[in-house]
């Protein structure tokens, strides 16, 4: 099996992917989801096991500042100088009112350091009340892509063999794809996708190891395992062996189904039957699995907000109840927004962003409590980067370190983890707030995307002798390096 390591990919894997896909053809683009099909190492597991894995991608790079505000006077003071804040600490520019923020303060049960505090988006009153009183939502600050701890001195020597950086940094497409999967655009193997390599034979039908409710994402993407899409209503039908009568003819319909679907003497001819029949086949176990027809609102018993992240994590929410009749017992999930790159308009379009993340992730974990999994499901914060601290005036332009949530019963919640940043746009290095960020207050991560994806996985029950194949940077981790702790394992999991 070949994982996320570059190396260790080689033209007859690349060869033996690319067949699996041909043998769909182009009349049914459905069918590329339906070659997760192959050999996996397995993991031991009790026979009445679960866990989930639930990304949610923020695209176009979300504003870390004001998604997580600081709080404490001086570094309140510092940002509303630095944004544009009015005087008395009043809104301005692009700087929230202190305020405003007082209602989504978090109360960490472990003080930070140095009377630091941190508050979230006045939009976010639900996800700060799953951190305050649930304790079921941990922040973990500043994250990014790393291939190495950095300073900002050696960010700036051109030393590219000492000191690697992450390929084409502050590129929207490029940042996806390294969030995801370790490599820039062009890559075909995400980590989400590796996870599910490993616990493929823990499903009794693969299929649905991996599974996007958001289109094609290489986050779910593996050597093995392909991601299987599906709508917020449900799977993708093939209309006309599925659907209604076609041309007004259940005759023709039924011989439509027949002549996709039987078998063939030709070998090729075979092969595309035998995939059409797995859809068809898939198709229908998906409908079983989420109760039939879909009316939103109708199911699940918590009343998930009538948004687009509501919808997908709704239909996640089915899919993980239909498990038994999936024959799935390990499962990576992806759904994602849009709307995050606000180069402008940032006051007036984050409040609707934020509180469409809050409310949807707080109704997701509700409702996998009323299922009883609310310990064996996790859902997790992903973008393409952060933003800077400065503004250009009617918002931020594109940045890398950034701050992000974890959610769930089996999070180590009402913790905020990480390294604070000094709040500022410093170019002086004789001054605090330097080292911290590379311009602009683009901050330099202080946690690498390997850590915070080797902890996911390391709770999902991926040996730790895997992780550095999944995540190939993470061997560059672990200890006290330039004044920071870059732990392998960074503890928001029990």
């Amino acid at each position: 099996m070949h994982l996320i390591d570059p190396k260790a990919h080689t033209r007859r894997a690349f060869l033996r992917r690319s067949g699996q896909l041909a043998m769909a053809g182009s009349a049914l683009p459905f069918a590329l989801n339906l070659a997760a099909i192959g050999e996996a190492a397995a993991q031991a597991a009790p026979g009445d096991d679960y866990k989930a894995l639930v990304c949610v991608f923020l695209f176009g790079g979300n504003d870390y500042a004001n998604t997580v505000v600081t709080y404490d006077d001086p570094s309140y003071n510092a940002y509303s100088a630095i944004r544009g804040g009015g005087a008395g600490q009043t809104a301005g520019g692009v700087a929230l009112a202190k305020a405003d923020l007082a209602p989504t303060l978090l109360s960490p049960s472990t003080a930070l350091a140095d009377g630091r505090q941190y508050a979230l988006h006045p939009s976010m009153t639900a996800l700060a009340g799953l951190f305050n009183t649930d304790a079921k939502m941990a922040v973990q600050l500043n994250v990014g892509p790393l291939v190495v701890p950095l300073t900002r001195a050696q960010y700036n020597s051109g030393n590219k063999k000492l000191y690697p950086v992450p390929p084409k940094l502050f590129s929207h497409n490029d940042q996806q794809s390294t969030w995801q999967s370790s490599s820039p655009e062009g890559s075909t193997v995400g980590w989400g996708g590796n996870i599910g390599d490993l616990v493929l034979t823990q499903n009794s039908n693969s299929l649905f190891t991996c599974m996007s409710v958001s289109g094609n994402a290489v986050f779910l993407s593996g050597d093995t395992a392909l991601q299987y899409q599906v709508s917020t209503g449900g799977a993708v039908k093939i209309g006309s062996v599925t659907g209604g009568n076609v041309y007004g003819s259940s005759s023709v319909k039924a011989a439509m189904a027949q002549l996709v679907q039987q078998a063939r003497g030709h070998a090729l001819e075979n092969e595309y039957n035998k995939v059409t029949k797995r859809a068809v086949d898939a198709e229908g176990a998906i409908t079983s699995a989420i109760g039939g027809a879909y009316a939103f609102g109708a199911y699940p018993a918590t009343t998930f907000p009538d948004t687009g992240l509501g919808r997908q994590l709704a239909m996640v929410a089915r899919l993980i109840r239909g498990r038994a009749t999936l024959g799935t017992k390990r499962q990576v999930f992806f759904v994602s927004m849009g709307g995050f790159d606000l180069h402008d308009n940032l006051i007036a379009n984050q409040p609707g962003l934020m509180k469409q993340l809050s409310d949807g992730m707080t109704a997701f974990y509700r409702e996998m409590v009323v299922q009883g999994m609310g310990d064996k499901v996790t859902a997790f914060t992903a973008s393409d980067f952060g933003r800077t601290l400065a503004s250009n005036g009617d918002g931020s332009d594109h940045g890398w370190g950034g701050h992000h949530f974890v959610v769930g019963g089996a999070v180590k919640g009402k913790q905020i983890y990480g390294t604070p940043q000094v709040v500022s746009i410093n170019n002086d290095s004789k001054l605090a707030g330097y080292d911290g960020h590379v311009g602009q207050g683009r901050l330099i991560p202080s946690t690498s995307v390997d850590q915070y994806g080797a902890t996911l996985a390391s709770w999902f029950g991926v040996p730790a002798g895997d992780l550095e194949n999944i995540l190939p940077n993470l061997r560059n981790f672990g200890g006290n390096v330039n004044g920071i702790n870059y732990p392998k394992n960074i503890g928001f999991m029990v």
